[in-house]
């Protein structure tokens, strides 16, 4: 599925996959579960994932292939049983990988060799990227983790013992209960973690997830900030790879990181991973106005690419600064979402860097059927119509060149369109790109009736509109016009 939503959103075809299966409405064509695993080459340590106490068996597995807790990249499997055996895997990753295996070999000071025979993390002659992590773990800054959350203890639950297992030395994890209207998240927290010092509830009676992340930002006690969602597990290295990542420049003030699936079981599950770009690749990189801007014409409007609200980390000064988030945006509002892409362009804006971190690696759940993933469609259109409208309003001076862009999203659009050769633009998938684009129509009137309406409710936080980030955006609009020239 390929829109101008996808466009500047970020959101696009995975071309180095096959499409997923052609579908009938919500009926699939050959459809089989996939089953999800991850093997780290330094020991063979093999991970599955997916619906607990599940004995199916499983034609074929993705396999997340790491080394020295590193992500590589995932490879595809055809199994006609429920066992993966690690074996059966590392010859396929040792082809595959084989460039990248040996650079981490090489920058970790070890000769390119078999990556299963080299010494256990654990031992004194531990690879230099485990040595580095150590080493940060010494002078690791306090960080605050914040999930917003609304009547779903039972994916929190398993958010926070997955979080609890954090490899990291010094957090605190902030519950923020938004606009409920039972006391079971309360009650979970005081039955299950009323003995757990680092983990605080907090109730947010306003609706919205811009708003509880907001109060979540007003209760941290962390240098960093960082976001995720009430129904993921995290990778034990989560945090400790968003707060290195911090240091990979001189003036990062926002981290990205790796977003892949809990369980791959349904149609819907597997049209979601194949074809909206969740997972933003396996190379670290920089976003920022100078040195670090990359050429996409696009940049910085299509924020979609940077990442997502359900793995992201900030400065809690520079988030504070910037305002936090606008309360208009964000999933619970009529906006339906956007409050992570305006989060991550004001942070540009105001000259900061941004930085993808792919080694922070979470797993969502995705939504399991038709329905709710055309619902889905409509909410990232509505997000990414709000989006731009709120830069629009915040900023009116950036319209003409916003104006200048349209012409490289819809030509992007059109290249990736689906041909229906490959049995991708089915009805299924026509009708999602048709709910994205009623989305981005109706996102910017949703927008701008929540804007009014929060701002009667709350006084707004802070300036969203620091001289900084004026200053910066000069310099990127003076970069070019709406005459058509380039920019460099």
């Amino acid at each position: 599925m390929t829109r101008i939503g996808e466009a500047f959103g970020g959101r696009s075809k995975r071309i180095e996959r096959n499409p997923p299966p052609a579908m009938n409405g919500s009926t699939p064509v050959g459809f089989e579960p996939v089953r999800l695993a991850e093997l780290e080459l330094s020991d063979l340590r093999l991970r599955s994932f997916g619906p607990a106490g599940d004995v199916r068996s499983y034609r074929s597995a993705r396999v997340l292939v790491r080394l020295h807790g590193t992500p590589l990249g995932t490879l595809d499997i055809d199994r006609r049983d429920s066992e993966i055996a690690p074996e059966a895997v590392v010859e396929r990753a040792r082809q595959e990988f084989a460039a990248a295996i040996d650079a981490h070999l090489r920058d970790d000071g070890l000769a390119p060799a078999s990556p299963g025979s080299e010494a256990p993390a654990g031992s004194a002659e531990a690879p230099g990227c485990v040595r580095d992590r150590r080493e940060f773990s010494v002078r690791a800054p306090f960080a605050s983790i914040v999930i917003g959350t609304r009547e779903r203890p039972d994916s929190l639950a398993a958010t926070l013992d997955a979080l609890l297992a954090l490899e990291y030395p010094r957090f605190e994890i902030i519950v923020v209960d938004n606009a409920n209207t039972t006391d079971r998240t309360r009650t979970l927290l005081e039955l299950r973690y009323a003995d757990v010092p680092n983990v605080r509830y907090v109730r947010e009676p306003l609706p919205g997830l811009a708003v509880a992340h907001n109060r979540g930002l007003d209760e941290a006690r962390g240098e960093i900030v960082a976001f995720t969602d009430d129904d993921v597990v995290v990778d034990p290295l989560w945090l400790h790879e968003l707060a290195r990542a911090f240091e990979l420049a001189g003036d990062v003030a926002c981290v990205t990181g790796m977003i892949l699936p809990i369980e791959l079981e349904t149609p819907a599950q597997l049209w979601l991973e194949d074809w909206i770009a969740h997972n933003k690749g396996y190379t670290r990189k920089l976003f920022d106005l100078g040195s670090n801007r990359p050429a996409d014409k696009l940049f910085p409007y299509a924020a979609g690419t940077f990442g997502s609200g359900a793995n992201m980390a900030f400065r809690t000064n520079v988030l504070r600064a910037l305002g936090g988030f606008d309360p208009a945006l964000g999933t619970g509002s009529r906006a339906r979402g956007g409050d992570d892409l305006a989060g991550f362009f004001s942070v540009l804006a105001a000259g900061h860097t941004l930085a993808y971190q792919p080694a922070a690696i979470i797993r969502h759940a995705y939504r399991r059927d038709a329905a709710c993933l055309r619902t889905l469609m409509f909410d990232y259109g509505a997000a990414l119509g709000a989006f731009l409208t709120k830069i629009v309003v915040d900023r009116p001076g950036l319209l003409p060149d916003i104006a200048w862009r349209i012409p490289f999203g819809a030509a992007h659009a059109v290249r990736l369109r689906p041909s229906g050769r490959d049995g991708s633009a089915d009805g299924l998938a026509a009708g999602l790109a048709a709910r994205e684009r009623v989305g981005m129509l109706v996102g910017p009137f949703g927008y701008l009736i929540e804007r009014r309406r929060r701002r009667a409710l709350r006084p707004a936080r802070g300036s969203r509109r620091p001289e900084p980030a004026e200053l910066a955006l000069s310099g990127l609009v003076a970069q070019g016009s709406p005459d058509g020239r380039r920019r460099e």
